[in-house]
């Protein structure tokens, strides 16, 4: 089989392989979506309270 026909053959079980894929529906995306920005507010305001704490000890041992 020559190079082209190597090619064609790829792209045809790409194709078949895309087809058994299970996608997500919208409502799945919407939800997934959700959860990672409230996860992102939650981390954010940990590490900036911890920020917070940590800044103000040092602010304490400095003077």
């Amino acid at each position: 089989m020559n190079w082209i026909g190597k090619i064609k053959e790829y792209f045809k079980n790409v194709k078949l392989e895309m087809q058994k894929v299970s996608w997500p529906t919208k409502s799945d995306i919407k939800g997934s979506t959700s959860v990672v920005i409230v996860t992102l507010f939650i981390v954010g305001a940990f590490i900036g309270a911890v920020d917070f704490l940590l800044s103000s000890v040092i602010g304490l041992l400095i003077r």
